[in-house]
């Protein structure tokens, strides 16, 4: 039997109407649905577990896929169970490095599709399925038509294509998506920081089954704000399996490169389930055949972190990393909140309080948090609590868009608080410019090349005009839920463009980890590559000035005149073909004197028109 909601006189049109909205977790391994009744957020379960796998089988005796434990039944069938789709959302196919089992179909620079014996099933179409079956359940569970929308938790590294499918998905499972929250701010938010301090920063680490996530957070008279976040999308609790599957075969002195992909998802399983037995004893007796090839030992918590100490050590390289772009030592953390089930092994905990010299939050279930959290923020955008928190996440990395030279201006720095957004002017190269390509780009680099592209936008009816007059007001706008919109105006006319980024691939591998490092490991020479391209474009209009000058007022220099000014136009043309700095300083140093005098030539003429025909008397 259900309980009614309860409103006050005069609160509600209909006092018997009920509102629900759900809290989702889609994860890579596992999923969960959560909701806010009678004031407490609590997960839905599916019989005796809240975990619904993230599995979708599309086998050939149904039209129906099945999804969860169904599906996951069906395992050994590698082609058409799909497991960790979230891994593929929003990644081209040339993106896509990580070992998997399945046959892709679609070209490299798009998001490819499953090959399935039901046809080809994209990653957003498997994750459909598993919003759905998470809201089917939830509406059993509720009143009919009680729900309003959900909030759904991505990881805080997800870039604009991958939150983007996100919402496609979502939108196909025919959900109402009220936000996307990243998930260590979901986790803060279950563990109801608020109600315990009126401030304090809190380190979120988030250690999933394909995803690891760090955040810092500060709370601060209501408002939580994202100060830096980090991590990697392609490291969890699956890469300590395959560690700890490897390191079996090798103990069987067997090469892991000759063993094949059945045999090794067989051991991945089998290292999973010693992994969960360490987490409630010290020891495990491991008693198996790999290729053929007996294998029997004991194996401990202490050899189970010297064999996975490669994913432990890039999970707190990564928090010092936030530590830092965050300004702060870690003695300056109020607490270090843990999430995620990989987060349950002692070996993880253990470390993590080393390395802080803390002993972690993690009373709340690691397997649920986020959940919770999601239904505490949903819950509060459907019935606009006052009481809730003003959640501030920040922009992964950082936005901006090509200028002359193939240089990065950035608009929008990473790390900045979201929602958000940012407007700056810029000009024509070139006289009579009627149109203008915007490049929007994101990365830590200087230059193009070095960053990463999501974008191209034409502004066209620039009215014609000389170099340098033309106002164009570029606005770089991001919503609550990380979508970028950017927008292009020449203010003397009013013509407008815009463009809704939604890039068809995400970053790879890779790229997550590289690009905001890059701007670190290369700052000198990126500063160096700036300083000349910057000098190269400065002379390049200066180049471009002297030559339409010529051409309009040349006769007002003698022969002698006109003959030096070429020269050394031409010696500032070698110097930057040249690339190197100090050349074209000094050519353009050079340049310098007769350009001057050919302005103030050109000025002196332009002040005797000015006053021809009038008479002293005229002042």
């Amino acid at each position: 039997m259900s309980l009614l909601q309860i409103s006050e006189p005069n609160q509600s049109k209909n006092p018997h109407q009920h509102r629900f909205a759900l809290g989702i977790d889609l994860g890579t391994t596992h999923s969960l649905v959560g909701v806010v009744r009678s004031g407490k957020a609590q997960v839905l379960p599916f019989d005796d577990t809240p975990l619904l796998p993230s599995v979708v089988y599309y086998g050939d005796q149904s039209d129906t896929p099945l999804t969860g434990k169904q599906a996951l039944a069906f395992a050994d069938d590698t082609a058409n169970t799909i497991i960790s789709a979230k891994r593929f959302m929003g990644r081209a196919r040339s993106d896509i490095k990580f070992s998997h089992p399945y046959t892709l179909s679609g070209d490299d620079a798009t998001m490819p599709a499953f090959v399935t014996a039901q046809g080809e099933k994209s990653p957003v179409e498997t994750s459909a399925h598993i919003l759905n079956r998470l809201y089917r359940h939830a509406a059993a569970a509720l009143p009919n038509d009680s729900i309003q929308g959900a909030v759904i938790t991505v990881p805080a590294y997800f870039d604009d294509a991958q939150r983007t499918a996100t919402k496609d998905a979502a939108t196909a499972a025919g959900l109402t998506v009220l936000r996307l929250l990243n998930e260590p701010t979901a986790a803060a938010i279950a563990y109801g920081l608020d109600k315990a301090t009126n401030h304090g920063t809190y380190l979120v680490y988030d250690l999933g089954g394909g995803t690891f996530d760090v955040s810092i957070l500060r709370l601060s008279d209501g408002v939580f704000e994202v100060l830096a976040t980090g991590g990697n999308s392609a490291l969890g609790g699956d890469d300590i399996d395959r560690l700890l599957a490897n390191w079996l075969i090798k103990q069987a002195n067997l090469d892991p490169a000759q063993i094949d992909n059945s045999e090794k998802s067989r051991l991945a399983k089998l290292a999973k389930n010693y992994k969960q037995a360490l987490t409630d004893t010290d020891s495990v007796t491991v008693d198996t055949t790999i290729a053929g090839t007996p294998l029997s030992l004991q194996l401990d918590n202490q050899t189970l972190s010297q064999i996975i100490e490669p994913v432990i050590r890039r999970t707190l390289q990564a928090c010092e990393q936030v530590l830092l772009d965050a300004k702060l030592d870690k003695s300056a953390l109020n607490d270090v909140i843990l999430v995620g089930g990989s987060t349950r092994m002692p070996v993880i905990i253990r470390a993590v309080e080393a390395h802080f010299n803390r002993a972690p939050l993690c009373s709340i279930n690691p397997d649920e948090v986020v959940a919770l959290g999601a239904s505490i923020a949903a819950d509060q955008l459907i019935n606009k609590k006052g009481d809730g928190l003003l959640l501030l996440d920040v922009t992964p990395l950082s936005l901006g868009l090509e200028t002359m030279g193939g240089l990065v201006e950035v608009i929008i720095p990473r790390n900045t608080p979201i929602p958000v957004a940012r407007r700056q002017t810029f000009t024509t190269h070139q006289d009579g410019q009627t149109g203008m390509i915007v490049h929007v780009v994101q990365g830590e680099r200087d230059t193009v090349a070095d960053c990463r592209s999501l974008a191209r936008f034409e502004l066209y009816s620039i009215p014609p005009m000389k170099a340098g007059l033309a106002r164009i007001e570029v606005t770089f706008s991001i919503d609550a839920n990380g979508q970028l919109t950017v927008s292009a105006e020449e203010t003397t006319t009013g013509v407008k463009s815009h463009i809704e980024v939604n890039p068809s691939y995400g970053l790879t591998e890779a790229q997550q980890e590289q690009l905001l490092m890059a701007g670190f490991t290369h700052a000198n020479e990126d500063k160096k590559a700036r300083m000349l391209i910057e000098a190269k474009v400065e002379a390049d209009r200066e180049l471009i000035a002297l030559t339409s000058a010529l051409a309009e007022f040349g006769a007002l220099l003698s022969d002698d005149e006109q003959a030096t000014l070429q020269v050394l136009m031409n010696g500032v043309r070698e110097a930057i073909d040249s690339n190197d700095k100090a050349v074209l300083d000094d050519a353009v140093a050079k340049l310098k004197p007769a350009s001057d005098h050919f302005a103030s030539v050109i000025m002196d003429k332009n002040v005797k028109d000015a006053l021809a025909g009038t008479r002293t008397s005229d002042w």
